[in-house]
């Protein structure tokens, strides 16, 4: 079953630790709807489609009426049989009148990004949102009748102690939501962040507090179902799932990706350019043809983020001995193992997940 990745690529402010494609210019918002519904007109399925996700940016800086015209055209172009919608929001964006929108028009899943429970930390991030604001945006989506809400931490914070990350992560607990994604702050080139001059913790105190978190989600009834994921049982993010599964996915909308199993596409990383092409009939996407050992290199570096790991049995003779034989060191350290025929990171292993990776990898 295949996907939808809606890419909304708006925020009304850009956090300083950002490295999506994102843009400010709300009063674009309208133009870039209309576009989006024409892209879904000349993009073509070849299977059904289970799950959608709007990611951004800041899906929720549309407005009801915008969300309202996707759906239609959704519907219309697709007809999809989903068991998933999930749009992500900031929690300052929830409103009774906005939940109760997403409701009716068959969202059953949101994502919000917490970050932090510090509101001095959050003020250091740009972010728009308080602390107390993440409990009132859990409260009115359970009363409009969302059940699925996930959240997202970060970790790592320039003079955060243990401490700091544990209150935190009870924070988190205290909210009983169905899913927790927990990432390390990565002072990537090009943000704000970066030009600031910021040192990231060091490399001992992230272990410790990734650890702190496997052992508190963990003895809570989360299930770690990938690196940086958390879930309540039958609560995996489906969506998200296939692009570690390898299952099909369309990408809409400016800088979104999409993949059929054979090549890896993406548009245009330039709202305006995206517009003006769609405008002329045309997909302002380039294209990637995936050979037998590019396949096998992303199978590597996304199976193995899961706690399933990687069935051996998918992969043909070459590439699976090719990796059985790279294995063996790592499984002789104690970082990776194999459970029914399923080679995955040992929890050793997932605090060096990228080094294993790419060692696993063919050049």
């Amino acid at each position: 079953m295949s996907g939808i990745y809606i890419h909304i690529p708006f925020c009304a402010s850009r956090c300083i630790y950002c490295g999506f494609y994102s843009t400010t210019g709300l009063e674009l918002r309208q133009k870039y709807v209309d576009v989006v519904c024409k892209e879904m007109t000349m993009r073509e399925v070849s299977s059904p489609i289970e799950t959608i996700y709007f990611g951004g940016g800041t899906p929720s800086q549309l407005t009801p009426e915008q969300l309202r015209q996707l759906f239609l055209y959704i519907n219309k172009v697709y007809a999809p049989h989903v068991t998933e919608v999930t749009i992500e929001m900031n929690p300052d964006d929830v409103t009774p009148e906005y939940a109760e929108t997403l409701s009716q028009l068959g969202v059953n899943r949101v994502s919000m990004g917490a970050q932090t429970f510090n509101d001095e930390r959050l003020r250091f991030l740009r972010r728009r949102h308080s602390s107390s604001q993440v409990y009132d945006a859990v409260r009115i989506l359970r009363e409009a009748g969302i059940c699925n809400i996930s959240i997202d931490l970060m970790y790592g914070f320039p003079g955060e102690t243990l401490d700091d990350f544990r209150r935190d992560i009870d924070a988190a607990l205290a909210l009983d939501v169905e899913h927790i994604s927990a990432y390390c702050l990565m002072i990537e080139e090009g943000t704000a962040l970066h030009r600031m001059g910021v040192e990231a913790a060091d490399e001992e105190t992230e272990r410790a507090m990734y650890e702190m978190l496997i052992d508190c989600l963990t003895a809570a009834g989360y299930e770690h179902y990938e690196i940086s994921n958390f879930a309540r049982p039958g609560y995996r993010s489906r969506h998200n799932s296939s692009y570690w599964n390898d299952t099909p996915y369309i990408g809409l909308g400016a800088a979104a990706h999409s993949y059929d199993g054979h090549c890896r596409s993406w548009n245009v990383a330039d709202i305006r350019a995206y517009i003006a092409a769609i405008e002329r009939g045309e997909l302002p996407t380039e294209c990637e043809e995936l050979d037998a050992d590019t396949k096998y290199n992303d199978r590597i570096a996304t199976a193995l983020r899961t706690r399933d790991g990687l069935n051996l049995g998918e992969l043909d003779e070459r590439h699976r001995q090719y990796c059985l034989t790279e294995a063996q060191r790592f499984i002789a350290d104690g970082l990776l193992e194999i459970v029914d025929n399923n080679l995955r990171l040992t929890r050793r292993g997932l605090f060096v997940s990228n080094m294993v990776m790419s060692e696993l990898m063919l050049v």
